[in-house]
């Protein structure tokens, strides 16, 4: 665990970006999906503290960057070539493009400066989409990581950033999987390994410190 001091420097906001994963009403809202992950991010406070954590980086100027999974209603360019993705078709709600389900969940707010970025195919957040690509063009040193599922996704993100050559920062409250003793598991003995693990208070101590002028 890095010092407070460690940690303000590894959060500058000019040099970090804040990434949620798959927070979508399709996934963690009121109709998911995913019934099961939508109440563990709900009664976990995870996606509370994703919210928190965006509303931090709009007010301390922290760009943020909104990660959707999605499908075209004819399904094309969609990824079948996993157990998953065959599941998925079958589920009663789908994460059709242009529809609810691909929205930003409540109460994770969407300002006019954050960026989305959607796919339709993959397991990843980052490869195969233009997020490293924005990452570098905005500059970015260190990738908070956040949102569903540390089952999946996040662990993917995680690793991508890495290889990218990104710092992650994983608020541990902040992520959900299934069940709910997999994600603390998850995180100690895999995230913790190639990753900084914070909880969403000691990010929004740095991001919201007083910083000199150099």
């Amino acid at each position: 665990m890095p010092s407070y001091e460690q940690l303000s420097e590894l959060l500058d906001p000019a040099s970090t970006v804040l990434l949620t994963v798959e927070c979508q009403q399709g996934v963690v809202g009121t109709d998911s999906a995913l019934p099961e992950l939508a109440r563990e991010a709900r009664s976990s406070g995870a996606l509370r503290n994703v919210a928190r954590l965006v509303a931090a980086a709009h007010e301390t100027g922290v760009q943020v960057v909104h990660a959707i999974a999605e499908r075209r209603p004819d399904g094309r360019g969609a990824s079948r070539n996993a157990r998953l993705f065959r599941a998925a078709e079958r589920l009663p709600v789908q994460q059709l493009s242009g529809s609810t389900a691909v929205r930003v969940a409540a109460p994770i707010e969407v300002a006019e400066e954050d960026v989305v970025v959607r796919r339709l195919h993959g397991l990843s957040p980052i490869h195969g989409t233009d997020v490293d690509a924005l990452l570098r063009n905005l500059g970015c040193r260190t990738l908070i990581v956040t949102g569903v599922s540390a089952n999946v996704a996040i662990p993917n993100a995680v690793f991508d950033a890495v290889n990218l050559g990104y710092t992650a920062v994983v608020p541990a409250d902040a992520i959900a999987g299934v069940p709910a003793d997999y994600t603390p598991a998850m995180i100690r003995h895999t995230l913790a390994l190639v990753a900084t693990v914070v909880t969403t208070d000691e990010v929004l101590g740095c991001l919201r410190r007083p910083r000199g002028r150099g």
